[in-house]
């Protein structure tokens, strides 16, 4: 008797550890949270005011991914990101595929009221290097801008979009 009272103490201790491990939230820290401007239903225009799309930006996977459901105003380009910080090279990154098969690999950091994420550098088919950077900026109206910026031999700067995001 004695040694099943010590097993199912055992046992008891075990799963209140258990449910304690599971109500941790390990991505629930400042750090986490540096990108949650971005979470909300987004419409997204232009810089001449024109239809961009929609955007769907949610926490997931217990806080640990914030991810990105984009619908264009161009009908049949729809694109999905997971936005997470990494722990091990301290670093946010980016990995975004769309329904064209595309896909790109941003990381960087929060700085002031701006994400940055970068790519690593390439070379295009004349030989350029080039790299991605988007810039996220969170403005005081509530209003987020995403700059999306391609630079060529580290000067040459071309934008690839740039969109006001309002809540719906």
């Amino acid at each position: 008797m004695k040694y099943l009272l010590s097993l199912l103490a055992i046992i008891f201790c075990f799963q209140i550890s258990q449910a304690q491990d599971s109500n941790t939230c390990n991505c629930c820290t400042e750090v986490h949270a540096e990108f949650d401007f971005w979470i909300g239903n987004w419409t997204v225009t232009n810089p001449d005011g024109s239809a961009a799309g929609k955007n769907v930006i949610d926490k997931i996977q217990d806080n640990c991914i914030l991810r990105e459901n984009w619908t264009s105003a161009r009908p049949g380009y729809t694109g999905t990101s997971h936005n997470f910080y990494n722990s091990r090279t301290k670093q946010w990154e980016q990995i975004w595929v769309d329904n064209q098969g595309q896909s790109l690999h941003l990381k960087g950091h929060r700085k002031g009221n701006k994400m940055i994420l970068k790519t690593d550098k390439e070379t295009n088919k004349d030989g350029q290097v080039f790299y991605h950077r988007v810039t996220w900026t969170s403005n005081e109206d509530g209003t987020v801008r995403q700059l999306w910026e391609t630079i060529t031999d580290g000067k040459d700067v071309s934008i690839a979009f740039d969109g006001l995001y309002k809540k719906e």
